[in-house]
């Protein structure tokens, strides 16, 4: 039943955040940047694409196995998840979508695209400061206020944390 819970919660948050509305922005957009559409750059894109791919489905397992739960706030985990890509950044979830978002801006060169991820940035920004870790802080006490005092919020340490 979780990994039906996580397919159905990928399905619909992320899948809509990084498929679902790039896909209708990207097929409105007449203004793509067509200099790079025309150069083999632009598939340079996949590489951020696939690295943040492979880190949304590696956090997504930490999820499962070591937090019991889902990134889903109706099924949280049970246990704060500290290990995995938790050791270099707070969110790599965040981080992870975001990079997927960034590779697909480049794949695509489409300037709406690329304002669309800078606005689901700022959203994930506040959602986490102001509802995230609060809720974290107050479910897991020291050991959160701990984990937040070694490990960055948003820019992966190249080190990770003991």
């Amino acid at each position: 039943m979780l990994l039906f819970k996580n397919f159905l919660f990928t399905l619909i948050v992320p899948g809509s955040v990084a498929m679902w509305i790039p896909l209708w922005i990207v097929s409105r957009d007449a203004r793509r940047v067509d200099w790079l559409l025309t150069s083999e750059w632009h598939m340079a894109g996949l590489v951020p694409a696939a690295i943040g791919l492979a880190g949304y489905f590696a956090c997504l397992s930490d999820f499962m196995t070591i937090g019991r739960g889902t990134p889903a706030p109706i099924d949280p985990p049970t246990r704060l998840v500290v290990q995995g890509l938790y050791r270099f950044v707070r969110n790599p979830m965040y981080v992870s979508v975001g990079t997927l978002l960034i590779g697909e801006v480049i794949v695509t060169a489409s300037l709406a695209l690329a304002a669309y991820t800078a606005l689901v940035w700022l959203a994930w920004h506040l959602v986490v400061v102001f509802l995230e870790e609060p809720a974290l802080e107050r479910t897991f006490g020291d050991e959160y206020r701990a984990y937040r005092a070694s490990v960055p919020r948003w820019v992966p340490r190249l080190r990770p944390s003991p």
